[in-house]
């Protein structure tokens, strides 16, 4: 039977969705990574009662490992510790030496605002050095410590790990967490998985569910994969994760999705478009690198930043035109005012003529321009709202250019525009230019 863990996310800010949830993303594919089963993710505020529901209702699923996010700081609603070590059947006890640790991280504080209230933030220290009885301390990457709280001597049910929310202190607080002899021993037994991940662009989910089918139909056990299919940023993502003597299993499953999808599929290996573009502008032995530069209006520099979110990235980007006014376009792009007067600013053309713009005010080898509509309103019935142009120019020769109509509200238009130009540069440098028109 495979070791099977639980999240608790805590905090209002993340319950509201005023803050988002990377802890949670972050320890279920850590958990993955050690062979254990992570059943539930539960999101939880600050109020304790909800806590203690969330420990409660994993222990009684059965899991073995608990790991908590959030509640460790020094002001009254953090309360996880307290809430973990009553759960546990444990009393709470100061931990002298811990507070001294935590007083000396706190003298920088104290150096930098001298004028703080010093019993305050004594106070505040002492609370962070209350722990559960029999705990194993995790040092403190900011001032808060972890914890791994096994049950309480007679007591049976999960261990859980204790760990601070700010992802900078958690994430490597969990490196250490895992090499401690009570985490050794909740998930001992776990097994291997393995994940492989098939993206897909231009096609509908539908296409993968009725994928699916023929590979059942096929012979393809899919029974023994666990597979989910997503839409996300305009790409079929399908992602299996299977034990090693499942391989044959997933090999062929894998061979069914590149037979009926060889048009779509480009990547099998886990690379997303974003990596595959920025190997393609590095080069390699038998290709000289490229470098790039966008002109956009509906994105707002959205592309640019999606090209320089990958390190090295200086290597390759040279920099983006931010065009949203007409005006811009002409002063920064140097379109020809007639022609947006002629065809408008939501055109093919005008497209074409902001990559050659990027091209040429940034010295780039690759351009991409970007115009579009991206709502609520401005729409018409000709350009109704999504309606967004793309080119994509080599300098010297080479161009691809589509007008598409993408789904969704502002946000969906303007992050999927950015998909699809990022698709139409990988294509490019691929070798592929206009001629094969197929809508991306």
């Amino acid at each position: 039977m495979s070791v099977r863990a639980g999240i608790v996310v805590t905090g209002t800010e993340v319950l509201t969705g005023r803050v988002a949830d990377r802890n949670g993303p972050f320890l279920a594919e850590r958990l993955r990574e050690l062979g254990v089963d992570q059943a539930h993710t539960i999101v939880v505020g600050d109020r304790p009662s909800d806590v203690a529901d969330a420990l409660r209702w994993l222990a009684d699923a059965g899991v073995r490992l608990i790991v908590t996010s959030g509640g460790l700081g020094p002001t009254e609603d953090d309360l996880t510790a307290q809430v973990v070590a009553d759960f546990q059947g444990r009393p709470m006890a100061l931990d002298e030496p811990l507070e001294g640790r935590i007083w000396a991280i706190l003298e920088g504080l104290r150096v930098r605002w001298p004028d703080l209230d010093e019993e305050a933030i004594r106070r505040s220290n002492r609370k962070q050095a209350l722990v559960p009885d029999g705990a194993t301390v995790l040092e403190p990457v900011g001032t808060a410590p972890g914890l791994i709280v096994p049950p309480a001597a007679g007591r049976s049910g999960p261990v859980v790990v204790v760990l601070p929310g700010p992802p900078r202190e958690l994430q490597p607080m969990w490196a250490t967490a895992v090499d401690t002899a009570p985490f050794r021993a909740a998930v001992a037994g776990a097994t291997v998985y393995r994940q492989h991940t098939l993206r897909l662009f231009g096609i509908p989910e539908s296409e993968i569910a009725e994928t699916l089918v023929r590979a059942r139909d096929a012979g393809v056990d899919l029974d023994a994969l666990e597979i989910t299919t997503c839409l996300r940023r305009g790409e079929v993502e399908v992602v299996t994760r299977f034990e090693p003597p499942q391989q044959a299993i997933y090999d062929a499953f894998a061979a069914v999705v590149r037979d009926r999808h060889a048009g779509t599929l480009f990547s099998d290996d886990g690379s997303s478009v974003d990596e595959q573009v920025a190997a393609l502008l590095r080069g390699d032995g038998a290709r000289a690198g490229r470098t790039i530069a966008t002109a956009e209006s509906c994105t707002g520099g959205l592309l640019a930043g999606r090209l320089t979110d990958l390190p090295g990235s200086s290597d390759y980007v040279r920099g983006g035109l931010v065009v949203y006014s007409d005006e811009a376009k002409v002063a920064l792009a140097g379109v020809d005012p007639a022609l947006i007067e002629r065809v408008g600013a939501v055109s093919v053309e005008v497209a074409e003529a902001l990559a050659d713009g990027a091209i040429a005010a940034l010295d780039a080898d690759v351009g991409v321009g970007i115009t579009g509509i991206a709502g609520p309103g401005g729409g018409t019935p000709d350009k109704p709202v999504g309606t967004v142009c793309f080119s994509v120019a080599a300098r010297g020769g080479g161009r691809l250019t589509r007008r598409v109509v993408l789904p969704g509200g502002r946000f969906d238009v303007r992050d999927r525009s950015t998909t699809v130009a990022m698709h139409l540069v990988r294509r490019l440098l691929q070798g592929e230019s206009d001629g094969d028109r197929a809508e991306p």
